[in-house]
């Protein structure tokens, strides 16, 4: 339970009491789609009591944004400015890491919100969606953090050092309990191998642009892959 509780604290801004030593959950980063579930979740239920699909899209949106403490969309923002950026590979990591935002943040940010936003409003089955995306995008973090090498010191490199290739199963088998929704299970499949084809091609861009991964690569791939699985269920 500690390593769920600082699961939460990492991930959430939910008042869960203490603070749990962050070890506990470096040491089982494959626990992710549990932060997945619960922020999901949260945002799925309320968005049940909703009948307009504008606002029900924009209410679950916004929740599962706050709920995450906004980190991951920052970590988006971040890297935003580095793809966009001209130059050598250290201009690229120097406009991700630092404190200013510039238009490739804010382009970032407007694109995969509206792609998501869009996305949303089109699905047959919004809180099933919401939560879907939600935990897919946890997967996706979990297997960042377990394969993409660091390219320099901090969260995500304090991560991986404990991170073990095994990791990976414990992850993806916490994803199944998805295929209990009311939802086509090829939907659902689909919508994880879409999480794995977005893993796969932010490991091959950041490796070219940075030299590696990040924490806010991470975060980045969590925004994108929700993204992209909530357009993938509005398109199915």
């Amino acid at each position: 339970m500690k390593s769920v509780i600082a699961l939460l604290q990492f991930c959430t801004p939910l008042p869960l009491g203490r603070p749990v030593e962050f070890e506990h959950f470096a040491r089982r980063s494959y626990l992710y789609p549990l932060a997945g579930y619960v922020i999901g979740g949260i945002a799925a239920g309320i968005a049940c009591w909703i009948a307009s699909p504008v606002v029900g899209a924009a209410v679950a949106l916004a929740l599962v944004l706050l709920l995450s403490g906004c980190n991951h969309f920052d970590g988006l923002l971040d890297f935003g400015d580095g793809l966009m950026a001209h130059g050598s590979r250290e201009k690229r990591i120097a406009a991700m890491t630092d404190r200013t935002t510039g238009a490739g943040a804010v382009a970032a940010g407007i694109v995969v919100t509206l792609l998501a936003f869009a996305g949303l409003q089109s699905v047959a089955y919004l809180p099933a969606a919401i939560l879907i995306a939600e935990v897919c995008a946890k997967v996706a973090m979990s297997c960042l953090t377990t394969l993409g090498v660091p390219f320099r010191e901090g969260i995500h490199s304090y991560l991986h050092g404990f991170a073990r290739p095994w990791f990976l199963f414990p992850a993806i088998l916490l994803a199944l309990p998805l295929f209990l929704l009311p939802v086509p299970r090829a939907s659902i499949a689909l919508a994880l191998a879409v999480t794995f084809v977005i893993v796969a091609l932010m490991m091959l861009l950041s490796r070219r642009l940075f030299g590696g991964v990040n924490g806010d690569v991470v975060g980045a791939t969590n925004e994108i892959t929700r993204a992209g699985v909530i357009l993938l269920l509005a398109l199915l």
